[in-house]
């Protein structure tokens, strides 16, 4: 015990050992395990009192059983994925064999039936072997979540298999010459597209991290545009096969599309392709934050870091505003505010920096009294320069989003496009390109003040998403203004000035949702598309999937809610007799997701007597508070400890 322990204390705190291959990046395999972590943490914590009633044994038993049982199910269809999936047989067999080996293991140990530990024939049982139960539990759970990511990667392989039907399409479409050929050509193209937005739409939904979320749906919204926009940029191109404007029009199109996709699979099997780096560039409202905090923490350490570093932390930051302040559309008062703010920063950071000196070599302690000052002092000049500048960027938004409300050029080359003046076309080609450059670099601006990385993703998508289709409106102009009379060239003009149009729409909602981010309203862009709650959505998205393509992933899911089902219909007849055990509810589900967290580490970790000790501690504390805070129950079954 005495070794064991000691053991324990020098042992590190399970981070270090958590197999990094298991990580969980979806919500629907998080989910599934949630119910299974609580039934096995019910095994584990279960009161040690001297005396146990006949009911408990009972009880503890038959969820024994249970797990056992269901265990086997659940294995019977990993094992019916790895023998349709030849890529998978090895290491699907293999997570299948412990976790099988782990649900005979727990059968085992709770094999107490009626027989109480004092007149026990020696077998070992879990109130004997706690660590052997700790182990087992920690087996079933790796195991299972073996499972459940094996078999995620077959929802991947799924969705590349889609993108490649589609890109053979996406080749052919490209080199017809005939209106037949095309036409039965893209109607196939459009059944593989809306499977792939199915696909894809799913995992978006399912992934955990909000940044890949919003660049999946980036891309996605890219998918959708451009589909509309491919059939009658081809259809113009073939009506008007010499026009050089035409293929230009049909090329950016194409170009595109096969970009995006290529978007949406290196989010998917997250490669790690050479455009990674230049997603986001370095924000100024991260650079402040990052400024400000380096500024406060040396009230706890004044030797946190160099005096010199906090000055280079600060000119960078500075450099940064050189993208409002070189604009040539910011005017001279708002430049003046901007230089003046910047300036004022510096001043304070060097009072901050002679304070600072002079409490490190008087060997102060802690920050003194003209530190604190001049922190405070510093943190207020770094906000107020970032408040002026989320003024000018938001302003100019505003501004912008006005002027093409009239949209006024967009008219006037569909005009001059029917009347077949090229003069024209060319003229008002010039003022949408000086349009179009004010809004790539009111982006660019936005995404200084956005304030969350996904909204930062969305302004880049803006930015991007102006840049392209300015181009593409002027080459649908020129073809129609050498064609006036073509329907098809007017049609073509009018599905891109419609992208245009729908894109500003989404800006004044960007812009909306920065605003309510730098008020504290809100937190991030997804607010606005309230989510199912999670757990509902594992159920349609499993029942869908079995009805569509009978696929036994969605058995696997079905498998572990039978599990938790079998396993609660026992823990509430176990309740109705322990009162000691924390009632079930709904109310608090983040503390059960970060339990499940810390528990899977744990688990998965090397430390099987350190995680017995964080349960019983954590479930000590669990239940002090659902006695103080009766209102708020815990969604565990666990056992006071």
């Amino acid at each position: 015990g005495a070794a064991s322990s000691a053991g324990m204390a020098s042992s590190p705190c399970g981070n270090s050992n958590f197999d990094s291959g298991l990580e969980i990046k979806t919500r629907s395999v998080e989910q599934t395990l949630i119910p299974l972590v609580s039934q096995i943490t019910t095994l584990i914590n279960h009161k040690d009192k001297p005396k146990k009633s006949e009911r408990t044994l009972t009880a503890i038993h038959r969820v024994g059983q249970a797990v056992s049982a269901a265990v086997g199910r659940f294995v019977a269809v990993g094992e019916a994925i790895a023998a349709e999936n030849q890529e998978l047989k090895d290491e699907m067999g293999q997570a299948c064999f412990e976790a099988r080996r782990a649900g005979d293991a727990i059968a085992q140990l709770t094999d107490v039936g009626a027989t109480l530990p004092s007149q026990s024939d020696g077998r070992v049982t879990v109130f004997s072997d706690r660590t052997g139960m700790v182990k087992a539990a920690r087996l079933l759970l790796s195991s299972v979540t073996k499972v459940l990511v094996l078999a995620d990667r077959i929802v991947i392989k799924q969705i590349i298999t889609s993108r490649n039907k589609v890109l053979v399409t996406l080749d052919h479409l490209e080199r017809v010459s005939t209106f037949q050929e095309f036409v039965q050509i893209f109607s196939q193209f459009g059944n593989e597209m809306v499977e792939f937005a199915h696909l894809t739409g799913d995992r978006q939904n399912d992934l955990k991290d909000e940044k890949k979320k919003a660049r999946m749906a980036a891309a996605r919204a890219v998918l959708e545009k451009c589909t509309m926009m491919l059939l009658t940029a081809s259809k113009t191109c073939l009506r008007h096969p010499d026009c050089e404007s035409a293929r230009m029009n049909k090329d950016a199109v194409f170009h595109r599309m096969r970009c995006a996709l290529e978007q949406v699979i290196e989010i998917v099997t997250e490669a790690r392709s050479s455009g990674e780096t230049k997603i986001l560039p370095a924000s100024i409202y991260n650079g402040i934050k990052d400024f400000k905090s380096s500024v406060e923490c040396l009230r706890e350490n004044l030797y946190s870091m160099s005096p010199q570093s906090m000055d280079s932390q600060l000119e960078a930051l500075v450099e940064r505003t050189e993208d409002f302040t070189d604009s040539a559309y910011t005017s001279h008062e708002q430049r003046q505010a901007i230089l003046s703010l910047c300036q004022l920063a510096r001043q304070d950071t060097q009072q901050l920096v002679h304070a600072w000196v002079e409490a490190q070599s008087a060997h102060a302690k802690e920050a003194t009294e003209s530190m604190e000052v001049a922190i405070l002092k510093t943190c207020q000049s770094v906000s107020d320069l970032k408040r002026e500048l989320h003024k000018v960027a938001v302003g100019r938004a505003s501004d912008l989003l006005k002027v093409h409300g009239e949209q006024l050029p967009l008219r006037a080359l569909k005009a001059a496009g029917a009347e077949g003046n090229l003069e024209a076309v060319a003229e008002y080609s010039r003022t949408l390109t000086e349009q179009k450059e004010q809004l790539v670099e009111t982006c660019r601006l936005l995404c200084h003040v956005s304030g969350t990385e996904p909204l930062e993703i969305t302004c880049i998508h803006a930015e991007e998403t102006f840049h392209v289709i300015g181009p593409q409106i002027i080459s649908a102009a020129q073809t129609l203004a050498l064609h006036p009379s073509s329907k098809i060239a007017k049609e073509n003009l009018e599905v891109f000035c419609e992208a245009w149009e729908s894109q500003l729409c989404d800006m004044a909602m960007l812009l909306r949702e920065i605003n309510d981010v730098f008020e504290g309203k809100r937190g991030t862009f997804f607010c606005r598309s309230p989510q199912k709650h999670s757990a509902n959505l594992k159920t349609a998205k499993a029942v869908k999937l079995d009805a569509e393509e009978q696929t036994s992933i969605a058995k696997l899911g079905l498998e572990l809610r039978l599990l938790s089902s079998d396993v609660d219909t026992e823990l509430e007849k176990w309740e109705d007799q322990e009162h000691d055990i924390v009632r079930q509810s709904q109310s608090l589900p983040t503390a059960t997701k970060h339990y499940t967290e810390l528990y899977l580490q744990l688990v998965l970790s090397e430390e099987g007597l350190q995680l017995c000790s964080s349960l019983r501690t954590f479930s000590t504390q669990v239940y002090t508070n659902a006695i103080n805070l009766s209102s708020l129950n815990v969604d565990t079954h666990a056992v006071k400890g």
